[in-house]
């Protein structure tokens, strides 16, 4: 039997000898298509080729691409796990054509390779061809369907809908028919009793598709019309770990090579046996495939966060917790410690597992134990709105209570309605989902581009591209242009024959600056300069009155220099601190703007005030050294490295790359820099601090931002040195103060507390008899943290006591509610159920223990009916 790695080599050996260069996986993580996060498909590294905007290196290329695929057909991320074939991460092997061979050379190499190399047998293989569309004017694809009937039988051989068998590369752009390769992995006895045949593209989990060969020879335009492409491609993708099933004689991807070791590790880790029970198969199959995904992000520098695709990853991460917690039994991290498995299994053909394992597990275990504690008090608010809801003798918790669990505390609507169940209570499944779809249409509306066609108006330019490392400005023509509408913002974006207009990229912002028409004189502003799929894009907010005219791109000059700057500066600052912290360091990211820089980079604690004022004395020294900038715009990868340039995380550099250097600083960078370190004048540090584990970030400025901040900061001292009148030890007097202060915040202290225990006696004495309990409810003058000294004191001394004390604190409602502890034992009561019943009516929130609670809002005229409703609660005890 074949091992996953030797699966891998046969496919490229196969193709290698049909003449195709292989290529390495691009990063899972896109940087330069703002239509993707992720890379999804195999051909996403080639798209500027199909668009056009790219000339092929060569014409034939092969491939095992890393894909990420969270939403769409068959990829809800909540489904992974469930079924035995979908996957978050997977590995899609796939061969490529630019303009070269069609659709019998596909067909063909595909047979030989499936039946041939690999010996799958052919009567369990089925071909889908498109079977035509009214609607797009397309005959079906009989030239395919005769290329198969060379190999298979008329019954293997089956049309194919629009859905399944016309591939697009979104709503316009490249795109034409497709035709799918399934297996059927079924007994002898299932086939017999039901053709394969009935079963394709039928969901079932042993009928599945392995291999799409996508024949792009249409383009579909704004309009929904299509024109055939001058070029016709191919595109194939095959899914990695499906072929492993397949050929490995297994029913199950999970079964195979590639998730076992993982499995059989977990499995050690729990001390529960895979296979036995079906709630904790899904929870093994969970975790195996979300730790790939979430790993390789994280190995291509994307960190778990709260924004685009850092959300992604936290999300994938921690349902895999989640799913440890709840059926596996973990309370503590333990994803973490299956990464060196990972890592060996994985590493030796990706080597970036490797070479950012210890980055990886630091990441994961942090985000494993903040949200082990999120999930504890998931479960505790949880627990608190059951109480709630039967204080209220209410039976049902509403869908949006339920989506906050979700959304905020990982709890899947079936866990939540699992827990419910078990107090016999029920949810409110279509509420969450109308809460859910909001979400998603709020996400898919901020994120919506409308895009239209390209207008070509110079067919007959050379497209040169950037030439601003050496100019500013420069007469240009608009080779095309087309309408964007951006957040219901009209738009337009042109691409030039040449610019100096520096696109987004390296984490350098674009540039902004001006196309003049040379005749007219007519000016309109560059807003913005990307990148998108190779395609240099200037922003505009309206079109020229004439595109074809002759124009005169001036770059913003102050801002670029300024952003010049910071550039140089992050290139020294990252020099310095692999000097004072150890080669160990290594960029994380960076944004460079002409305001400000801001640099990420690895190392495993705080830094000293020490090491920062060693670092920047040290960029500072570089900077008064005065360093000519060294730069190679053609340099061979193998060359820039024995120069000992420093690559990036997470790029993907070519053969040849540009090395910047400035002394003993050397770098592989695309980006624009000084020419002497000397013109960045002056580096301050403006802080330092962990934005993930193991990931520290330090943003500075430069040039005149420095100077000003230093001015400010001379002012602030002159300042400070005459409120103190003390010009000689201005730190002293403050110092001075500062203690006299803390001896008036004591006495004021002690004075609250003789109030607050006075005011004790009064409001014991105020107590009414509701349904057998002693009540107080009453407003109350004396400050939230006097309050809290009072509830701990009744804790100790009082019974059968409820206490509700509200509050305005300068327009601000708070409330107070206390139950002293044997009500809380024999009556099940809790002041956290009643705080966060009643803080609506002060719109607002909290919660807290059993025994106290407190919440805030900024609606003081609810302070009275908070009273009356948690009095109205004792009344139904």
């Amino acid at each position: 039997m074949l091992t996953s790695q030797q699966i891998r080599q046969r496919f490229f050996d196969f193709f290698r000898n049909k003449q195709h260069s292989i290529v390495a996986s691009a990063p899972m993580v896109i940087k330069d298509d703002p239509t993707l996060m992720f890379t999804n498909a195999g051909m996403n590294q080639f798209k500027d080729i199909f668009l056009g905007n790219r000339q092929p290196e060569t014409p034939r290329v092969a491939n095992s691409q890393k894909c990420l695929r969270v939403s769409g057909k068959h990829n809800d991320l909540e489904e992974v796990g469930h079924d035995t074939y979908h996957h978050t991460m997977f590995e899609m092997l796939g061969n490529w054509s630019f303009g070269n061979y069609f659709k019998k050379e596909a067909i063909t190499w595909a047979w030989e390779l499936l039946v041939d190399e690999y010996g799958l047998a052919p009567n369990r293989l089925y071909a889908t061809v498109f079977g035509g569309d009214k609607t797009d004017g397309l005959e079906a694809d009989l030239e395919a369907k005769g290329h198969w009937l060379e190999w298979l039988p008329e019954e293997q051989v089956l049309f194919g809908s629009r859905d399944d068998n016309f591939w697009e590369m979104g709503d316009t752009g490249p795109c034409g028919p497709c035709s799918e390769v399934h297996i059927d992995l079924r007994s002898e006895d299932e086939r017999r009793s039901i053709p394969g045949a009935d079963l394709v593209n039928k969901d079932h989990p042993l009928v599945v598709e392995i291999w799409n060969l996508v024949f792009i020879q249409f383009n579909r335009k704004s309009d929904g019309t299509l024109v055939a492409l001058p070029d016709q491609h191919v595109d194939t993708g095959m899914g990695f770990e499906r072929l492993c099933m397949a050929l490995q004689g297994k029913t199950s991807n999970y079964d195979t090579d590639v998730f076992q070791p993982l499995i059989r590790e977990l499995s050690q880790m729990s001390g529960i046996e895979y296979g036995k029970d079906e709630k904790t198969d899904i929870a093994f199959r969970v975790i195996a495939d979300h730790l790939r995904a979430v790993a390789f992000s994280i190995a291509d520098g994307q960190l778990p966060s709260n924004v685009k695709a850092g959300y992604v990853i936290r999300r994938i991460l921690r349902r895999a917790i989640r799913y440890g917690y709840t059926f596996l039994g973990f309370s503590e991290p333990f994803i973490n410690r299956l990464v060196p498995g990972l890592a060996t299994q994985m590493g030796d053909f990706f080597p970036e597992l490797k070479a950012q394992q210890s980055l990886i597990e630091k990441v994961i275990k942090e985000e494993e134990g903040a949200f082990l504690r999120t999930l504890d008090k998931g479960i505790q608010l949880l627990e608190d709105m059951i109480a709630s809801l039967k204080n209220q003798s209410l039976d049902v918790l509403d869908g949006e209570t339920a989506f906050l669990l979700y959304d905020t505390y990982g709890f899947p609507a079936d866990l939540t309605a699992l827990i419910l169940s078990e107090q016999g209570l029920k949810m409110d499944f279509d509420g969450f989902s109308k809460a859910m779809d909001a979400q998603k249409s709020r996400s898919r509306d901020a994120a919506r581009t409308e895009a239209g066609d390209w207008v070509d108006v110079h067919r007959d330019k050379k497209e040169e591209g950037f030439v601003g490392y050496d100019q500013t400005s420069a007469e240009v023509h608009i080779l095309r242009y087309r309408k964007v509408v951006v957040k219901g913002q009209e738009r337009y974006q042109l691409v030039l024959n040449r610019t100096p207009f520096y696109a987004e990229a390296g984490g350098q912002v674009g540039d902004t600056g001006s196309l003049t028409d040379v005749s007219s004189g007519e000016a309109l502003e560059v807003i913005n300069t990307m990148n998108e799929n190779q395609l240099i894009v200037h922003v505009t907010q309206k079109l020229p009155a004439d595109p074809s005219a002759l124009f005169m791109a001036t770059v913003n000059s102050n801002r670029r220099v300024a952003t010049e700057r910071n550039h140089t500066a992050t290139h020294l600052l990252h020099y310095a601190l692999k000097k004072v912290l150890g080669d160990h360091v290594e960029q994380k990211g960076s944004l460079v703007h002409p305001e400000y820089l801001r640099f990420d980079f690895s190392h495993f604690g705080k830094m000293t005030p020490e090491e920062l004022t060693q670092t920047e004395w040290l960029v500072n020294e570089l900077i008064m050294g005065s360093n000519a900038r060294d730069e190679r715009r053609q340099m061979a990868m193998e060359d820039a490295r024995a120069m000992g340039a420093v690559s990036l995380f997470g790029e993907k550099y070519g053969d040849t790359v540009r090395v910047i250097r400035f002394g003993d600083s050397v770098e592989l960078c695309g980006g624009t820099h000084v020419k002497s370190t000397g013109e960045i004048g002056l580096f301050k540090i403006l802080s330092e601090g962990a934005i993930a584990a193991g990931i520290r970030r330090i943003e500075a400025i430069t040039g005149q931002a420095a100077r000003d901040f230093y001015e400010e900061q001379l002012h602030t001292v002159a300042r400070l040195k005459e409120l103190v009148r003390n010009p000689k030890d201005p730190l002293r007097s403050l110092e001075q103060l500062l203690e006299k202060q803390q001896q008036l915040e004591a006495e004021l202290e002690a004075v609250n507390k003789d109030k607050a225990a006075s005011g004790l006696r009064e409001l014991l004495k105020t107590a009414q008899e509701v349904n057998g309990i002693r009540f107080i409810g009453a407003p109350s003058e004396l400050p939230p943290a006097s309050v809290k000294d009072i509830a701990f004191s009744l804790k100790e001394s009082e019974t059968n006591l409820v206490m509700v004390l509200t509050g305005n604190h300068g327009g601000k409602a708070t409330m107070a509610v206390f139950v002293s502890p044997d009500l809380v034992q024999s009556k099940g009561m809790s002041a956290s159920a009643m705080v966060k019943s009643s803080a609506r009516l002060i719109q607002g929130g909290g919660g807290g223990q059993d025994f106290f609670a407190t919440a805030g809002g900024k609606n003081p005229d609810g302070l009275p009916e908070v009273i009356r409703e948690i009095r109205s609660m004792v009344e139904q005890a």
